[in-house]
């Protein structure tokens, strides 16, 4: 990565880096976009004058234009589309070449060199026609398909950058009992630090005094929020609820928790980016059949003793053939039409070769909260213990209570106060009671909400009626100190989870779920789904582990999830999924997002990826099959027979492939359709 100021300190360099080098990504991804736009342009702008002085295309359409000097006039507008329009497939050639993995670029760079070395030499005196028509639309075609394919994707994945955003600059370090902000690089182990209410706690360390809660759901995947008190250990980047904690630093800024997340992002997403997709594969094999074969063909006629100009000729033949324009829109057209269709559905395609990997995946792994569910608390019971009041009063007292308190389960209350068209009433004195709950006075009564910790400590003994959901979270009305009734909240299964669970099963895929939550939550959840399994107190690391476990078994994984704790297996996964309800870090990460964040999309996806493979397959066997007849044609080895393919043939041919993909492309929306 690159450095930063030698005055930055190591800690903040760290951080800084990891956002500086993903955004100098994206902005490099942005350029070749424009540059591939630029010299498509330009180029197309070239070819018009080569197109009207190649002798072929005259007589192809029956005009002449014909002066002093004709053939320089088209050597020079032909040299500057090899070197401008054709550079980004030349340095590509290199760039492959280094790799040792030689695809599309090298068959472009192949054919577009023999093709300018040879008609070079043959305006400059030897013997044979020219092929800088073919030369310039070749340049033309796959620098328009370059650019239809790389608008197709969304720009590189940022996640580094949104994970290093997640972490405070500054904290409130204590010194001598008063808090004093400094940048979190200022931060020693050892320091104590102030985190108030609402503020996202800076960096791992303990509570060394107070008590709160915290919401850890976007980096632990705990659903609930976690009270912590005295001696628990805190995860920077977590956001304190509504108590003020003083914490000692345990772990540096590139020690922390947040940061081995974002190593492991990077290191996932390296490793991914080194497969070969389908074109490079089949370009591989095409360069060396243009390379095998064209140079048989010169040997052979060299052999046969026919002159060297029609051999060189029968060998240029060949290699330009063999690289057809239609391979360069093959992929592009398909992965832009699936895509612009998709999007329709609410699904973003990010990259390419998720759609090719979707119709490979056999299990599919989901995280739990935000994902398989809501993700936010819902009522599921209210209940009255007491005859003076009904089970909407109790609902009223609470609501009214929860409208000034600003824990997470005040939401769920107020929200199901609202669907009920309950009125909130005003309160009095109203009090934080840290860690055991909150009270006011309602009219004539005092009242308090508390939770089970409180109902023990103070000898109140529920009825044995009273639920016991080991899922839900459950906090008590006391009406004047007496036990008045109870409200449940859980977090909500999505409505629509339990139709994607079925049809993905359909598909023959298995169905996993992976989350932080603890076991009972979590067996619950997968039982009422009918999942095929399910892995509960996992930590991003954890689910990492799972990923890799389940692919060394030779399962090809898709995971789906939302939250910081789910972007290194989001990563890791074949294809990688976010709901796109959740985290920008997670949808940075993923592959596909879920706009709608409904999981049945998910099954379109499972389906759209098998029918876009398919469609690829089939452009790719219109764009390179008419090789099968023009090859040998080319070579000359009908010639006793009066076949051979000439150049003019061998355009008719290429055209007549281009048209046939471009046709079949659009074919995909009716399929992605039905």
């Amino acid at each position: 990565m690159p450095s930063l100021s030698e005055h930055s300190s190591p800690a903040h360099t760290h951080q800084s880096t990891s956002a500086k080098h993903s955004h100098t990504h994206s902005e490099h991804h942005q350029m070749m976009i424009h540059d591939f736009r630029r010299r498509f342009l330009i180029s197309v702008l070239i070819s018009l004058p080569i197109l009207l002085l190649s002798p072929m295309i005259q007589e192809l359409l029956g005009f002449s234009i014909r002066f002093p000097g004709d053939q320089y006039v088209l050597l020079g507008f032909s040299s500057l589309i090899y070197f401008y329009g054709g550079w980004p497939f030349l340095t590509g050639l290199v760039s492959e070449l280094y790799n040792r993995q030689p695809g599309m670029m090298t068959l472009i760079s192949v054919a577009i060199s023999v093709a300018f070395g040879y008609s070079v030499a043959t305006t400059l005196g030897l013997d044979g026609k020219t092929f800088f028509w073919e030369l310039a639309t070749l340049i033309d075609i796959m620098l328009l398909g370059h650019w239809i394919e790389m608008k197709s994707v969304l720009k590189a994945s940022d996640s580094l950058q949104k994970l290093a955003e997640m972490m405070p600059t500054e904290a409130n370090r204590l010194h001598h009992g008063k808090a004093q902000k400094v940048g979190i690089d200022e931060l020693n182990k050892g320091d104590q630090v102030l985190v108030h209410p609402g503020e996202k706690v800076p960096v791992d360390g303990k509570i060394i005094d107070g008590v709160s809660t915290l919401n850890e759901a976007m980096v632990t995947g705990e659903s609930k929020p976690v009270k912590k008190s005295t001696g628990d250990p805190v995860i920077g980047g977590t956001l304190n609820g509504n108590g003020s904690i003083t914490i000692r630093v345990e772990q540096l800024v590139e020690n922390a928790y947040l940061n081995k997340v974002i190593h492991m992002v990077e290191q996932a997403q390296s490793e991914k980016s080194k497969t070969q997709n389908l074109a490079d594969r089949i370009a591989f094999w095409l360069t060396l059949t243009a390379l095998t074969v064209g140079f048989s063909t010169l040997f052979t006629w060299l052999i046969l003793g026919t002159p060297f100009v029609f051999a060189l000729e029968r060998m240029v033949s060949v290699m330009v053939i063999t690289c057809p324009h239609a391979l360069g829109l093959a992929v592009p057209l398909v992965v832009a039409i699936s895509t612009s269709s998709s999007a329709q559905r609410g699904l973003l395609i990010r990259n390419r070769s998720a759609f090719e990997n979707a119709r490979k995946v056999t299990s599919v792994v989901f995280d739990k909260t935000g994902t398989l569910t809501l993700g936010n608390f819902g009522v599921t019971h209210v209940v009255s213990f007491d005859k003076r009041f009904s089970d909407q009063q109790i609902l009223s007292m609470a609501a009214s209570l929860e409208a000034h308190s600003e824990h997470p389960l005040a939401q769920g209350i107020l929200q199901k106060a609202d669907t009920e068209n309950i009125e909130i009433q005003m309160v009095q004195d109203f009090k934080a009671m840290t860690g055991k709950g909150i009270r006011a006075q309602l009219g004539k009564h005092q009242i308090k909400i508390v939770g089970g910790g409180y109902l023990l400590a103070h000898d109140f003994h529920p009825p044995e009626t009273a639920v016991n959901d080991k899922e839900a979270t459950l906090v008590y009305l006391l009406v004047d100190d007496k036990l008045a009734g109870y409200i449940t909240l859980a977090d909500e299964i999505r409505p629509e989870s339990y139709e994607a669970v079925q049809n993905l099963q359909a598909l023959g895929l298995k169905v996993y779920m992976m989350t932080g939550d603890n076991e009972s939550v979590s067996q619950s959840v997968a039982q009422k789904l009918g999942l095929d399994g399910y892995y509960a107190n996992l930590l991003p690391e954890h689910k990492c582990e799972k990923i890799r476990q389940l692919q060394h078994q030779g399962e090809i994984v898709a995971m789906v999830g939302d939250g910081i704790n789910d972007a290194p297996a989001l990563a890791t996964a074949e294809v990688g999924i976010a709901i796109g309800s959740g985290t920008d870090v997670a949808a940075e990460t993923a592959d596909i997002i879920l706009v709608n964040s409904n999981p049945k999309d998910i099954v379109y996806l499972m389906r759209a990826g098998r029918q876009t493979y398919r469609k690829m397959i089939q452009n790719f066997v219109w764009a390179s099959g008419y090789n099968v007849v023009a090859i040998p044609l080319a070579t000359g080895i009908f010639l006793p027979w009066g076949w051979v393919i000439n150049p003019a043939m061998g355009a008719v041919l290429m055209s007549l492939s281009t048209v046939i993909v471009a046709i079949n492309a659009q074919l995909l929306k009716y399929t992605l359709r039905h």
